[in-house]
């Protein structure tokens, strides 16, 4: 069978993968530990003007491979613990 020059495909919806983790975070350190759903991490990153957040989301990023855009702290913006979600 054969396409025809104006005929349509159809596909699929993209759906994505969504992963939420609780994340704990410890000053001053430098360590990445995942069990199951939780990561424990150590920045070197003060919680001032969100670069503490920001490092959070590159080293998770980097750990998994994958841009920082695809991860959102969804809460605990001003915590030591946060929740976050991955697509």
């Amino acid at each position: 069978m054969g396409f025809r020059k104006n005929s349509i495909i159809k596909s699929k919806p993209n759906f994505k993968k969504i992963l939420i983790y609780k994340v704990q975070v410890q000053f001053s350190k430098d360590f990445l530990k995942i069990e199951k759903d939780q990561i424990s991490m150590g920045i070197k990153s003060k919680p001032i003007k969100c670069e503490a957040n920001k490092e959070i989301i590159k080293k998770i990023a980097k750990y998994f491979a994958i841009s920082t855009t695809a991860i959102e702290i969804k809460s605990g913006h001003k915590s030591k613990e946060k929740i976050i979600e991955m697509s």
